[in-house]
C-alpha cells in the first residue's frame, strides 16, 4: 500500500473561481500569441468546462473583462466533474480549459487527456502557495483554490467542545452525526482521518475501516450531497459532522450559532485544479487565462465575494473578509494532503470494502 502524503491537502464540487479585471502587469499582460488579434478582427473562442456555480458573478466580473482585454468569446460547458470528464474522454467536446477536483484531474492525467503546460507563460504561479503550484505534477495545471475539510457542530446541542477528529467518536455524539460517503470527494479524507484517530502515522487501511465500523451504528446518514448535511443540521437530526469549510456559510444561515473546527491533527486540503485539454488550438490563450485567474487582483475579488478560497499568498484580507473561507499561510501549511494517485489506484477497492463493512 502506498502511503498517503500527509503534509498539507478533493468536491467536491467547488465553483470556478475567477474574478476581476486586475491591474497588475502579470494579470493583464497578454501572453505571446494570446492576443495577436486583440486589436481587430473576429474574436477567438475559448471554451471553458466548469461547474456553473455563481454564473452571473463569473460572467460579469471574470469573463467579461478577459473577453474585452483579449478579444475573446468565452463559451461555457457546464456539468459535474464526471459528466464533463466523460465528454473529454469521448471526444465529444471542443473544450480548451477544464476545471476539475484534483481526484478527477488525476484520472484525466493518467488517461493522457491534458496538455503539458508551459510554466514560463504563467508567471503568477510564483505568487501562489507552494502546495497549489503543481499538486499533480509540474507538467500539469495548478490548483486555483484550496478549501478545508474539517468539522462543524452545534454548540447548543453538544456538551463537550469539539477540537479533534477523535471527538467524533465521543459516545455523546452517537446517533447524532453524519459522515461523507466514500464515493464523495471527501470520503477518502474521512478514511484517512479514521486511520489517524486509530493512532497511525502513515495510512493503515485495516485500522481505518475498523475505526469507522465503531461509528456506523451512530451515524444518521452517510451523505453524498452537501444539501443533505445542511438539511439534517438545520432540523437538528445531527449535531456534528465533517464538512468542507466552503459550505459552512450555508450551515450558519440555518443555525447561526454553528461552529467550524480545524481539527488539531489538521484539516484536509480540498483542491480544485485547472488544466488545458489535449489538442486545444488555443493553448496560448488558455495559459493566459490561467495566469489571469491566479493574479492577486482576481484572487482578491473572488475571495472577498466568498466564491472560492484564494491561493495567491499576497492577499491581505481583513478578518471579516476572510470569514468563511480558507485563508492565510499558517492555515494552508496546517492542512493535510492526500496523494491523489494513491486514491485513484485504490478507489474501487475502498468503495467495495465500504459497501461490505460500513453500509451493510
Amino acid at each position: 500500500m502506498k502511503k498517503f502524503v500527509r503534509s498539507i491537502l478533493s468536491v467536491s464540487a467547488l465553483s470556478l473561481a475567477l474574478a476581476g479585471c486586475g491591474s497588475a502587469d502579470q494579470a493583464q499582460q497578454p501572453q505571446e500569441g494570446a492576443s495577436d488579434n486583440a486589436a481587430k478582427g473576429e474574436p477567438r473562442k475559448l471554451v471553458i468546462s466548469t461547474w456553473g456555480f455563481s454564473d452571473d458573478f463569473f460572467r460579469e466580473e471574470v469573463y467579461a473583462p478577459f473577453e474585452k482585454e483579449h478579444n475573446v468569446e468565452i463559451v461555457l460547458e457546464i456539468g459535474n466533474n464526471a459528466e464533463r470528464l466523460n465528454k473529454i474522454r469521448q471526444g465529444s467536446s471542443e473544450v480548451d480549459l477544464i476545471y476539475l477536483s484534483d481526484y478527477y484531474a488525476q484520472m484525466g492525467i493518467e488517461e493522457g487527456l491534458f496538455e503539458k503546460i508551459d510554466r514560463s507563460k504563467i508567471p503568477n504561479l510564483e505568487e501562489i502557495y507552494d502546495i497549489a503550484k503543481a499538486p499533480l505534477g509540474e507538467e500539469y495545471g495548478p490548483a486555483y483554490t484550496i478549501a478545508q475539510f474539517g468539522i462543524a457542530y452545534n454548540p447548543n446541542l453538544v456538551k463537550t467542545e469539539i477540537k479533534s477528529w477523535k471527538d467524533l467518536w465521543n459516545p455523546e455524539l452517537a446517533g447524532k452525526i453524519t459522515l461523507p460517503n466514500i464515493t464523495s470527494t471527501s470520503g477518502p479524507m474521512m478514511l484517512d482521518a479514521a486511520s489517524v484517530v486509530a493512532g497511525n502515522e502513515t495510512f493503515n487501511e485495516d485500522a481505518a475501516f475498523a475505526k469507522l465500523k465503531e461509528l456506523k451504528d451512530g451515524v444518521v446518514k452517510y451523505y453524498d450531497k452537501t444539501s443533505e448535511y445542511v438539511n439534517m443540521f438545520a432540523q437538528e437530526e445531527i449535531v456534528a459532522g465533517p464538512i468542507m469549510e466552503m459550505y459552512f456559510k450555508d450551515i450558519q444561515a440555518a443555525v447561526p450559532e454553528a461552529v467550524f473546527v480545524s481539527p488539531e491533527e489538521g484539516g484536509y486540503a480540498v483542491m480544485n485544479t485547472v488544466n488545458i485539454v489535449k489538442g486545444s488550438k488555443n493553448k496560448d490563450l488558455a495559459e493566459a487565462f490561467i495566469n489571469y485567474h491566479l493574479s492577486k487582483e482576481v484572487q482578491e475579488k473572488i475571495a472577498k465575494a466568498k466564491v472560492d478560497s484564494p491561493v495567491n499568498k499576497n492577499l491581505n484580507l481583513t478578518e471579516e473578509e476572510a470569514k468563511g473561507i480558507t485563508y492565510g499561510e499558517e492555515t494552508i501549511k496546517s492542512l493535510r494532503k492526500l496523494d491523489m494517485k494513491t486514491v485513484t489506484e485504490n478507489s474501487k477497492a475502498w468503495i467495495d470494502r465500504w459497501n461490505r463493512e460500513i453500509i451493510q
